[in-house]
């Protein structure tokens, strides 16, 4: 038992060390090769501060545990909304406005119910993978021409705010006299940290389940989504304290769709399976509603008060309680999948 905890701890901190260096030395090295400052917040900077999820997602898909991987994805979505955007609105109220919103919360939207849809289906292969990750590239080059365009009174778009939040909490990530060798150092240590961390946590959550007598979705679900979800709340809280909280509500927004088509996508590429079952029909549900009550109140009301985060952490505290009051529940849905497997073969898209 004390050496699972040591191997999630370490395996915790390995990837927010490891996420650190890798997105400062991949931001310098790109400034260093001249890429411009917009390329790097949206790719560079959107694509590496989901490294954490990504890693630990790929290695739990690899290591045989989808339930983990998925898990961490659905989780850490249901962990922005609910815990990261709840904390950020009780320390600043956001009030919305820009021509972006219906953009960036649609696609957030439509994602996550995409995502409850092959899981209701079990549709399954890496070319959905494949389709999810140009599907992330062409917002992403969405989001750069209309930042190019973007009139003054229109706002940022999501993936923008995603940058901002991490700058205004990392004020030494640009260091424009950087040595080429640092940069590539940092850069290549950061990765070793993230392997080495996603190893470490991936091998601990499936020890814990077992420990613990609860399913591996369920720890991917709440510890493991959590532990990947800190570097959002960081960023988020520190921009909702400096009185930025609509980049908060963009930081979450950008981040859903990144982990849902990007991580997402990348996992159904590596291990082309269906999305356990264990996820639906609570947890995909959960994710998506969120998304949904996202995008209808930044359309009908355009603010989150401080009586909304209370209830986003209601919200996530009897989600969790619920999982953890009938664990049984996945695991029961785990067995029956198993034994369903074994009688006929898996269903593949169509």
């Amino acid at each position: 038992m004390i050496e699972t905890f040591a191997l999630l701890i370490g395996g915790l901190i390995a990837l927010l060390i490891g996420g650190e260096l890798l997105v400062r030395g991949a931001v310098r090295l790109a400034e260093k090769a001249g890429v411009t400052p917009l390329v790097v917040g949206l790719v560079i900077v959107g694509f590496g501060t989901s490294t954490p999820e990504l890693m630990t997602s790929v290695e739990a898909a690899m290591a045989g545990s989808p339930a983990i991987a998925w898990g961490n994805i659905v989780g850490s979505n249901i962990v922005n909304v609910l815990v990261i955007l709840g904390v950020a609105v009780l320390i600043t109220p956001i009030v919305l406005r820009g021509g972006n919103l219906l953009r960036d919360t649609g696609v957030c939207a439509v994602a996550s119910l995409g995502l409850l849809v092959l899981g209701a289906t079990g549709w399954h292969g890496a070319w959905i993978g494949l389709a999810m990750v140009v599907a992330l590239v062409v917002y992403i080059v969405r989001c750069y021409r209309d930042e190019r365009v973007r009139a003054a009174d229109s706002g940022h778009t999501a993936a923008f705010d995603r940058q901002q939040a991490l700058e205004i909490a990392d004020t030494a990530l640009h260091q424009q006299k950087e040595s080429w060798w640092r940069a590539t150092l940092l850069l290549l240590a950061g990765l070793a940290l993230l392997m080495l961390g996603a190893r470490f946590l991936v091998s601990a959550a499936i020890d814990l389940a077992h420990i613990a007598g609860l399913s591996e979705a369920v720890i991917g679900l709440t510890i493991v989504a959590i532990g990947t979800s800190l570097p959002e709340l960081v960023t988020s809280v520190v921009a909702a304290r400096r009185g930025e909280a609509e980049i908060a509500f963009g930081n979450v927004v950008g981040s859903n769709i990144y982990n849902i088509l990007g991580i997402g996508g990348v996992t159904m590429i590596v291990s082309p399976a269906a999305i356990p079952v264990t996820l639906f029909p609570v947890d995909l549900a959960v994710m998506a509603a969120a998304a949904v009550a996202l995008l209808i109140v930044s359309q009908v009301w355009k603010r989150f008060g401080r009586l909304a985060g209370i209830v986003l952490m209601i919200g996530y505290a009897a989600y969790v309680a619920m999982l953890l009051a009938a664990p049984a529940m996945h695991e029961n849905k785990s067995v029956a999948a198993t034994s369903q497997s074994t009688q006929k073969p898996s269903r593949a898209s169509p």
